[in-house]
């Protein structure tokens, strides 16, 4: 099928709409949704014994440029002997979305925002998530804060957790914070606006530097993988563009990720029961010793984050290049995380990939429901109020939540390749370096090291398995069911 370059997007809204109701998710809200919609007309009151003011911290949001749900702000403070307190707020979403109420329902039936090149299906109403209870630029919002104490080798010294009222006094935009932080750009204007938030930005970039730093010298894994988005012109597609880590992305991943640790701690101490989010030890270690002697080095027979990162970091050095498709090897290895109630008492499996043992989801309630379940926890545990769920019920939203993000990957995924299939059919008969990114009995998948766009390996499969480099013919595309089909023709 050819298309229409003027199409493009209408075509991807279809196939989007489609494979949402294929995999079993709701496209739409319901009518009952609407209706409670319409009687929520402002955000929760930020009165209450249990809130604290700290509206007139310097409070700011880094996000993606485009994105309208700001679900965490951050704040820094120095501390005696080179400590920094960190502050994390989070949208308190709770506070209007109500346990059990018609937009709460699909919200739990979806259990994701799905993002996908045609349309963006928010998991709650665009009113709410990106206006109500969104931490929105000069707007007072209710919010959980997670307050941690950060020593100078990164190391988590202190941590609590508490309600507040907080308002956002600059919206930033990753790329342009990381060029300025990395020394390749101008100082942001909304952030030379705001008196003060310059020094805080960069206390918070040397804290979040040496968080990283900490977690990886316990064997936290320096993955570097190739997301690529469309870019449109118009309604057309031109090209497909990579999202790259940088300074300022490296800043929120870092204390999002201390966060959730303390979130679960918190959680536990308090005899509460959570929904932890686990990357089980990798079932295919065996590949990944094999991948590492391909490149020179020796990993033990089992599994070990601090030998896996050591191997990592060395070959990042050494081919910054080809390392991202080493990573995606490794990730594709090791497998996917997955949701798992631990009740009190309990002890989860932990987190392979960040080298840690307690870790939720808790920092982006306005479009994951296992962050909204926590938040729920959370104000129960803070407020001494009887418990939101069951144990059976946790457990039962756990495997709810880890099957329905499968089937909202599954979703975005398609629908990403339907539109690298659109840039790829006028291409049929050309030839391509490619790294085999998958190996089962389903079928062998490629991905062109040259364009980010992964198609199935269709002759020629016999014997590759993950992370061999090998020549391919791009044979087939089907843009409507997102097909792109491949023939080995050389190593």
């Amino acid at each position: 099928m050819q298309t229409d370059d003027k199409q493009h997007r209408s075509i991807l809204q279809r196939i989007a709409h489609r494979a949402m109701l294929q995999r079993g998710l709701l496209p739409d809200f319901s009518a009952e949704a609407l209706v409670e919609l319409g009687r929520i007309q402002s955000p929760a009151s930020i009165n209450g014994e249990q809130v604290r003011d700290l509206r007139d911290l310097l409070w700011a949001s880094i996000d993606n440029d485009d994105s309208r749900d700001m679900d965490q702000l951050s704040f820094a403070e120095t501390l005696p002997g080179d400590k920094v307190k960190i502050l994390v707020a989070v949208a308190d979403v709770d506070a209007l979305v109500n346990n059990g109420s018609a937009i709460d329902e699909h919200a739990r039936h979806n259990t994701t925002s799905v993002y996908t090149a045609g349309r963006i299906f928010p998991m709650l109403p665009e009113k709410l998530s990106t206006n109500l209870t969104s931490l929105n630029f000069n707007e007072d919002r209710l919010a959980i804060v997670v307050e941690m104490v950060i020593g100078a080798d990164g190391s988590l010294m202190d941590s609590d957790i508490y309600r507040a009222s907080v308002r956002n006094h600059a919206k930033l935009a990753y790329n342009s914070v990381a060029a300025w932080l990395e020394g390749n750009g101008s100082l942001p204007e909304a952030v030379a606006a705001v008196k003060g938030l310059k020094e805080n930005l960069r206390l918070q970039d040397r804290a979040a530097q040496g968080m990283k730093n900490l977690r990886h010298v316990q064997g936290a894994l320096s993955f570097e993988t190739v997301e690529a988005r469309p870019v449109f012109d118009g309604d057309e597609i031109r090209d497909l563009e990579v999202e790259k880590r940088n300074r300022a992305k490296d800043i929120i991943e870092d204390f999002m990720i201390g966060a959730n640790g303390v979130t679960a701690r918190y959680l536990s101490s308090r005899k509460s029961p959570s929904i932890r989010r686990v990357v089980r030890t990798p079932k295919r270690w065996e590949r990944i010793v094999e991948l590492a002697d391909e490149h020179g080095s020796k990993l033990p027979n089992a599994p070990d984050s601090k030998a896996l990162e050591e191997f990592l970091t060395k070959e990042k050095a050494a081919d910054p290049v080809g390392f991202p498709d080493l990573s995606l090897a490794v990730i594709k290895l090791i497998g996917a995380g997955e949701y798992v109630a631990e009740l009190p008492g309990d002890t989860a499996p932990g987190h392979f990939g960040l080298a840690v043992r307690d870790y939720t989801h808790s920092t982006a309630p306005n479009r994951r429901y296992t962050d909204l379940i926590t938040q729920r926890l959370l104000k129960a545990a803070i407020g001494g109020s009887s418990l939101p769920y069951s144990n059976d019920e946790l457990e039962s939203l756990a495997k709810h939540c880890t099957e329905e993000e499968d089937s909202a990957n599954k979703v975005e995924r398609q629908v990403r390749k339907s539109a690298a299939a659109m840039l790829l059919e006028h291409r049929i008969g050309e030839q391509f370096n490619a790294i085999v990114t998958g190996a089962a009995e389903k079928g062998t998948w490629a991905r062109l090291l040259t364009i980010p766009v992964e198609g199935k390996v269709v002759h020629g499969f016999e014997g590759l398995d993950v992370g061999n480099r090998i020549r391919v013919q791009l044979t087939f595309v089907d843009v409507d069911r997102g097909y792109i089909d491949f023939r080995k023709i050389g190593p």
